[in-house]
């Protein structure tokens, strides 16, 4: 089975957020979703993560959008799947011109700092958890 992780360039400062994403990622660790964080240099984050075994995922607004429930619809095929999926997330600069290869999903058309994004993915990671439950979570 595939597992989920999020991989954060740099820790969430503020700590407003930092204490929703920390909720979230509590809700989640039932559902097998793992934080990482690095601190490293871009070089180094992004030389990290292209050596992780899976699939790398890039957070960018230029990339794929979903709806909640399709975004379901793919967890649950990458979760039954064998390779484990790496979304990443920030620098805070973006990632305009890096890894044009790679995959990109976009969580919105508007432009959100890294930490807002982090909290998006890990709501969306956890309604999409929801939804694959049936429970109401949810409301279409």
């Amino acid at each position: 089975m595939g597992r989920i992780n999020i991989h954060l360039h740099g820790k969430l400062k503020d700590k407003a957020i930092a204490s929703i994403a920390e909720m979230y990622q509590k809700r989640l660790l039932s559902a097998g979703v793992k934080t990482h964080i690095h601190n490293d240099s871009l070089e180094a984050y992004l030389a990290k993560l292209k050596a992780k075994k899976g699939r790398l995922i890039l957070l960018d607004e230029r990339g794929d959008s979903f709806e909640s429930t399709q975004f379901a619809a793919k967890i649950k095929e990458w979760k039954i799947g064998s390779e484990d999926i790496h979304f990443a997330i920030g620098p805070a600069e973006g990632w305009d011109g890096k890894e044009p290869m790679l995959q990109r999903i976009s969580l919105s058309s508007f432009t959100f700092t890294h930490e807002m994004a982090a909290i998006i993915l890990f709501e969306q990671l956890y309604r999409a958890h929801e939804i694959l439950k049936g429970t109401s979570y949810h409301k279409d």
